[in-house]
C-alpha cells in the first residue's frame, strides 16, 4: 500500500497524530532549535559517530518517544549529489518501520534546495517511499498490514515551498514506480505474460489511459513475427502465451509532443536454444524491467494528466522458453517492417521483441505531432559492465539533434535517477550487417554482450535496421527521433538480479523531463 503523504506545519502538534519523528539532513544537531536541538547536541557530544549513521533515540521530545536521526553525510564534495538525501530518507523511514512506527513524521534539516539540489525534498520523499515497498508475492501471502505497515507520513516543508504540488507529484510518480516494481520484481509464474496484461488492466482502472490487450496468438504471429518467434516455445503452455499490451494517453488541449515507447517484457528468459548455463538463468524473471518501467511511466502520466502531451506505448509480454518449438540460430525471419532478420543468438531475444513493436510505432509516428520514439529494456549485461548501476541513453541522428539523451542525462542528475550517455557509431552497424544476400540484418553475434566490444551500443543499430528506421535518419525526408534506453545496469538495486529490489528506473527521470513543467 502506498503511504499517504500529509503536509504538517512547523508548529503542529505531532504527538497526537504521529508515532515517530524522522530527521533527515546534514549536521542535524546544529540546525534544530529548542529542547529537541539541545538533546541532539548532548547526544552528539558523547557520540563521535552520531553524524555518520542512522539511529533511533528514545526521548519524550518525539512522538511515541521514537526519534530517528538519519544523516545524509556531506553534500558539497565533487562526488555528492541529491541521491544522498534520498538514501538518508530511505534509511530513516525503514528504521522507523523497524521500530514499530505506522505514522511517522518526516523533517528535512539543512538540506539545500537550489542548483543541483533544486528537487531535494521531492527526491527525498521518493527515497523514503521507495524504501517501504515490499514484493507483491510477500504482500499477497502475508498481507499489506504485515509487509507495509506505514500508512501515512507527515511531511514538514520549508517556507515558500509549493507543498501541494510536491505531494501530488511525488505520489503520482511513486504510484508508477510501485507498478513497475510489482511487474518487474515478481516471479515468472505470478507475472507470466497473461498476468502482466491483467495487472495493467487492474492498475489503469479509473485512470485516463486506454488499455488494449492483443491476446490472439494468430494475430501476434502475423503482426509481430519476431516477437512470435521468441514466444514459439511457450505456445504449447497456455498460461505462458504472449500478449501485446498497448497503453495510450492523450492530454487536454492541442498536442505539442508525442512520445512512443516500446517496452521489453520478457517474463522469463531461459536464453532459448542458446541456453543460459552455469547459473546465469537466476534472476531472469526481472528481464521484464523495461516493460515494467513503461507501464509505470504511463500510470504516472495518467495520474498527472499533462496538457498537450500524447503518450503511446506497446509492451511485448513474452516468455523465452526452450523446447521442441524453440527458434534457433541461423533462422531468417521477416520482421513486421519487411526486414529479413537472421538470428545470431536466441539469447538476444529482447531486441527481437522490441523491433516489431518499434516498427508499429514508427508507422504511427509518421503521422504524429513532434514524435519521439523510445525503446526501453533490460537489454544487455554489457550495460552494467560498462557503466555500473546507471541507465544508458543513446540517440539516433534526429534525436541527437534534438538533445533527447542529453536532456535525460541532465534531468536524471536533478532527480536522482541518473543516466550515462553512449553514442551510436558506424562500427555498430557493421556488426549487424548482413553477410549474404539472403538476409538484411544479423540480430546478434554468438557471444555474450558482456564479452563483445560495444556490446550495449550495437543492439540499437539492429533495432534501427529491423524496425524500418534506417530511412528516417537526419538526412531523410521524414526524420524520426529515436532514443534507446538500456537499464541492464540500473534495473535492480546493486546489480543483484536475483535478489535486489527493482529500481523502476528510469521513471523519475522521464517524468522530470516530460511531466514536471507541464
Amino acid at each position: 500500500m502506498l503511504a499517504k503523504l500529509i503536509a504538517v506545519g512547523p508548529h503542529d502538534d505531532l504527538n497526537s497524530a504521529y508515532d515517530a519523528l524522522v530527521l533527515v539532513g546534514n549536521h542535524i544537531p546544529q540546525h534544530v532549535d529548542g529542547p529537541l536541538g539541545d538533546h541532539l547536541r548532548r547526544v552528539a557530544s558523547i557520540d563521535a559517530g552520531f553524524n555518520n549513521s542512522t539511529q533511533i533515540l528514545v526521548t519524550d521530545l518525539a512522538p511515541a518517544s521514537r526519534l530517528v536521526v538519519s544523516p545524509t553525510g556531506p553534500l558539497d564534495r565533487d562526488q555528492d549529489d541529491v541521491r544522498r538525501i534520498a538514501d538518508a530518507a530511505r534509511a530513516g523511514l525503514r528504521q522507523a518501520r523497524s521500530a514499530g512506527a505506522r505514522r511517522p513524521a518526516l523533517r528535512f534539516i539543512n538540506t539545500p534546495q537550489s542548483g543541483e539540489f533544486v528537487h531535494s525534498m521531492a527526491v527525498g520523499l521518493l527515497g523514503a517511499l521507495g524504501g517501504l515497498w515490499e514484493p507483491l508475492e510477500a504482500r499477497e501471502h502475508l498481507g499489506d498490514d504485515s509487509c507495509e505497515p506505514i500508512t501515512e507520513i507527515g511531511v514538514s516543508f520549508s517556507a515558500g515551498v509549493d507543498e501541494a504540488r510536491i505531494l501530488h507529484w511525488v505520489s503520482a510518480v511513486e504510484a508508477g514506480r510501485r507498478l513497475a516494481r510489482d511487474m518487474a520484481g515478481t516471479e515468472p509464474e505470478r507475472m507470466a505474460p497473461i498476468r502482466m496484461a491483467e495487472l495493467c488492466e487492474q492498475a489503469f482502472t479509473g485512470v485516463d489511459v486506454q488499455v488494449t490487450i492483443q491476446d490472439d496468438v494468430t494475430a501476434i504471429q502475423r503482426d509481430y513475427p519476431l516477437m512470435a518467434s521468441v514466444a514459439r516455445a511457450s505456445i504449447p503452455v497456455p498460461r505462458h502465451h504472449p500478449r501485446v499490451i498497448r497503453l495510450e494517453f492523450e492530454g487536454e488541449g492541442p498536442i505539442q509532443e508525442t512520445l512512443f515507447f516500446a517496452g521489453k517484457g520478457v517474463s522469463y528468459d531461459t536464453g532459448g536454444a542458446d541456453l543460459k548455463a552455469g547459473g546465469h538463468m537466476a534472476g531472469m524473471s526481472r528481464d521484464k524491467g523495461g516493460a515494467a518501467a513503461v507501464a509505470g511511466f504511463l500510470l504516472t502520466v495518467g495520474l498527472l494528466k499533462p496538457k498537450g502531451l500524447r503518450v503511446v506505448a506497446e509492451i511485448g509480454a513474452v516468455r523465452n522458453s526452450i523446447g521442441a518449438e524453440s527458434f534457433v540460430t541461423d533462422e531468417i525471419i521477416t520482421a513486421h517492417s519487411g526486414t529479413r532478420v537472421r538470428i545470431g543468438n536466441t539469447d538476444a531475444e529482447g531486441r527481437l521483441v522490441m523491433a516489431d513493436l518499434l516498427s508499429h510505432l514508427r508507422e504511427e509516428a509518421l503521422e504524429a505531432v513532434n514524435p519521439r520514439l523510445f525503446t526501453l529494456a533490460t537489454l544487455t549485461g554489457h550495460a552494467g559492465r560498462a557503466v555500473g548501476t546507471y541507465s544508458i541513453a543513446m540517440d539516433n541522428g534526429p534525436a541527437r539533434s534534438a538533445g533527447i539523451a542529453e536532456s535525460l542525462f541532465k534531468e536524471g542528475d536533478l532527480w536522482g535517477d541518473c543516466f550515462a550517455l553512449s553514442r551510436l557509431r558506424r562500427e555498430d552497424f557493421e556488426i549487424v550487417a548482413p553477410r549474404t544476400r539472403a538476409d538484411d540484418v544479423l540480430s546478434c553475434n554468438n557471444l555474450p554482450s558482456s564479452g563483445t566490444p560495444r556490446g550495449h551500443q550495437f543492439p540499437m543499430a539492429f533495432l534501427i535496421s529491423a524496425a524500418g528506421l534506417t530511412g528516417h535518419g537526419r538526412n531523410a525526408e521524414k526524420p524520426l527521433a529515436y532514443t534507446h534506453l538500456d537499464i541492464g545496469g540500473s534495473g535492480v538495486e546493486n546489480g543483484d538480479w536475483q535478489h535486489g529490489a527493482p529500481t523502476a528506473a528510469p521513471i523519475v527521470a522521464l517524468a522530470g523531463r516530460w511531466l514536471y513543467e507541464r
